[in-house]
Parts: C-alpha cells; sequence; structure tokens
C-alpha cells in the first residue's frame, strides 16, 4: 500500500484592491451578473465572469426553478455561454461572486461538484488551465491556477 498527498497552491487576497487590473475587472463582471441572479427559492445569488482568449468577458448568474433540479448555476450558464457564442475560444479565466438576502457571505464560494466537473471539461479539451477567482460578497479572494487543482482525480474522456 502507498499513500499520496495531493495539495494545490491557493493565493488569497484581502481585498479587491489587491488583484490585477484584469482579475479586478473580471470580478466587477461577476458582481454586476450576480445582482440580476433569479434565486427565489435559495436567497442565495451567485455571479461569474468568464474572461475567454481573445479578451471578451461572458457572464452568467445562477437561474433557479420551483422544480429544484432544473435550475443551472451560475458557473455553468457562463461556461456553457462562451462555448455556444465562441466555439474554439479558450478559457483564461472565470470569477464567481456569491451573496445571501438573508446574511452576510464574508467566505468566499467556490463551485459546486457539478460546475467543477463541468468547467474541468472545458480545461481538459482546451488543454490548458482555467484560473478560477472566488469572493463572498465581502471578504477574501481566492484563486487557485487550474480547475485540476479544485477536483484532483478528474474523470474525463480518457476513461470512456
Amino acid at each position: 500500500m502507498q499513500k499520496r498527498n495531493i495539495t494545490f497552491e491557493l493565493t488569497t487576497f484581502d481585498s479587491l484592491g489587491e488583484l490585477s487590473g484584469e482579475d479586478a475587472n473580471l470580478m466587477a463582471e461577476a458582481v454586476a451578473a450576480r445582482k440580476n441572479a433569479y434565486a427565489p427559492y435559495s436567497n442565495f445569488q451567485v455571479g461569474a465572469a468568464v474572461l475567454l482568449e481573445s479578451g471578451e468577458i461572458v457572464i452568467g448568474n445562477n437561474q433557479e426553478n420551483a422544480s429544484y433540479p432544473s435550475g443551472l448555476c451560475a458557473e455553468r450558464v457562463a461556461v456553457f455561454y462562451a462555448g455556444a457564442k465562441y466555439p474554439g475560444v479558450g478559457i483564461k479565466s472565470i470569477a464567481i461572486t456569491a451573496t445571501s438576502t438573508t446574511y452576510q457571505l464574508t467566505e468566499p464560494a467556490a463551485p459546486c461538484g457539478n460546475c467543477r466537473q463541468s468547467i474541468s471539461e472545458y480545461e481538459v479539451r482546451q488543454k490548458s488551465p482555467i484560473a478560477l477567482l472566488m469572493m463572498g460578497e465581502t471578504g477574501k479572494i481566492l484563486k487557485c491556477d487550474s480547475m485540476a487543482d479544485l477536483l484532483p482525480l478528474g474523470f474525463d474522456s480518457s476513461f470512456l
């Protein structure tokens, strides 16, 4: 038997002012998208902004439904829209921010498992990492350099 330790680096920023101009702009787009989320059931609003290799920014927000499984997360809305509108253009980074209408979210919200898998598919397909920026309503911002960091031992087409 052999045990392995899987680790990754995560950068923590104390405020938006510490981000590069490109990352700060992307997070501002995610915050704007968050404000238009349709979240009447969870009261948990999420915004995502995708920066493409072309410099284009595509946004998305969570869209809930009374039939809960029919809703879609902000990250997948943005990534799927980017794939549909700009096929073949790589994704450079994604900014994600969340808030609640019932409490103040001071910790960054990371993508759910479905979103991690979906973003991983794009990362594997384009053969280059997708950086992720994650933020709550206030507080610190986390950045990881690749979806593979958040989804180690991921499932992809090589298993099929």
